[in-house]
């Protein structure tokens, strides 16, 4: 296994329920993917080297104090990618 940020993955597993919340948002790739990345940047890493890690830490995101800090991470970002989109507007 190689070196991987476990929290990736948990926010984007969350990523489309939060969204659910905010049908005015868009969900083109780009906004996406500037949603998750302002999020990341506001959660520590959870770094694994070995699936015995992956594991640990997909159980720890189970509590319920490491969900909150995910959604509430999306949903600051989702506000501010809201209000300034970076993608063309058609």
């Amino acid at each position: 296994m190689e070196l991987k940020n476990c929290m990736e993955s948990l926010v984007w597993e969350r990523l489309d329920s939060v969204l659910r919340a905010y049908p005015e948002m868009c969900t083109c790739q780009k906004c996406r993917n500037d949603v998750v990345a302002l999020a990341l940047n506001a959660l520590p890493p959870r770094y694994v080297v070995t699936f015995a890690g992956e594991t640990y830490t997909k159980v720890h995101s189970l509590e319920q104090q490491f969900g909150i800090d995910i959604v509430a991470a999306l949903t600051n970002a989702i506000d501010i990618v809201s209000r300034k989109q970076q993608h063309e507007k058609k």
